[in-house]
């Protein structure tokens, strides 16, 4: 049945049913600005308002070092071959504590520690050991790192972490040095420790098919996801994707509500880079970013693109959600 039939995308929102890869294009592949499109964008909303309680959460990510990365994603800043952003560097455990010391006066739901692929594990340990002995109980802690297997993960769990921020990339092994199997068997050692899981789609072009980003949706749904996001991939100049360019706000709005829709998060649906617009289509969740940024040419990305928990909070209180 043709996609763009109103009864069928009425249909799809409303029976309840888990749907399946050609239901989810079908609703991708809807007309941005069609009152189906519109249709989409409120049925996410009204999940997300019912299911989530109307609640706005809000998360911090530090990024703990500005260096060379081995897997020279092509969309990164940060890959060895084509680094972009203006200088290298490491934090140290003391810069570290002052900053949470400042993110918890703020009161954020979840904290995001995250580095580059090659970042010694130890030392994430090390420093994470003694953010969490800062931080107070009700706020996650969340892990954003490259691969590891089941004995980290549980090194990751004893120490204090509560989640994961991991995903398969859209188009892993072509735009990135890693390959999918690699991306599973992380995910596998983040289930096997029971660690909340973080997922997204991403991050997305203009190349990509609304085939690759189902496949990630049901990955995520697959994968048992408590909260979900999805990302548009922000043109960094000097990475060789520069030039592919961004989709519109409105084409991330309805992905993120199809993602919304079909994943089912648990506990919460985010939209990256913040867009004030997708914040009527089931994003609850923003992020505030600290330190570097994969995103970004400047290394401490709170001076350039990333949003101050402040400013976060305004658009989630602008948007009607509850603090």
């Amino acid at each position: 049945m043709d996609s763009r039939d109103s009864n069928y995308i009425s249909s799809l929102l409303n029976d309840g049913k888990v749907l399946d890869k050609n239901e989810i294009v079908g609703l991708l592949n809807v007309v941005n600005g069609s009152e189906d499109f519109y249709s989409i964008l409120y049925k996410a909303d009204e999940l997300t308002r019912s299911e989530f309680n109307n609640k706005g959460i809000i998360f911090a990510q530090i990024g703990l070092n500005a260096e060379p990365c081995s897997v020279n994603c092509k969309f990164c800043s940060m890959g060895e071959k084509h680094y972009s952003l203006d200088t290298s560097w490491r934090k140290s455990v003391e810069e570290v504590l002052v900053e949470i010391g400042d993110l918890v006066e703020k009161d954020i739901d979840d904290l995001f520690l995250m580095t580059t692929a090659d970042y010694p594990i130890d030392e994430y340990l090390r420093i994470s050991m003694e953010v969490r002995k800062v931080l107070p109980g009700d706020v996650r802690l969340v892990a954003n790192i490259g691969d590891f297997d089941v004995a980290v993960a549980r090194q990751l769990k004893e120490v204090g972490f509560t989640g994961v921020y991991h995903i398969n990339r859209l188009r892993e092994g072509i735009d990135t040095e890693v390959n999918t199997e690699t991306r599973l068997k992380t995910l596998a050692a983040i289930a096997s420790e029971n660690l909340e899981l973080y997922y997204c789609v991403e991050p997305i072009g203009p190349e990509h098919s609304y085939e690759e980003i189902a496949d990630e949706i049901i990955r995520a749904r697959d994968n048992n996801v408590s909260v979900m996001a999805v990302m548009r991939r922000i043109p960094v100049k000097g990475t060789p994707l520069f030039d592919k360019g961004q989709i519109s706000a409105r084409e991330l709005a309805k992905i993120a509500a199809v993602s919304r829709i079909a994943s089912r998060p648990k506990r919460a649906m985010n939209a990256h880079e913040v867009t004030p617009m997708t914040l009527i289509c089931g994003v609850n969740q923003l992020y505030a970013e600290y330190g570097a940024n994969p995103r970004d040419h400047l290394s401490v990305t709170e001076k350039s693109r990333g949003y101050c928990v402040e400013d976060v909070k305004k658009l989630l209180l602008d948007a009607e959600y509850e603090l």
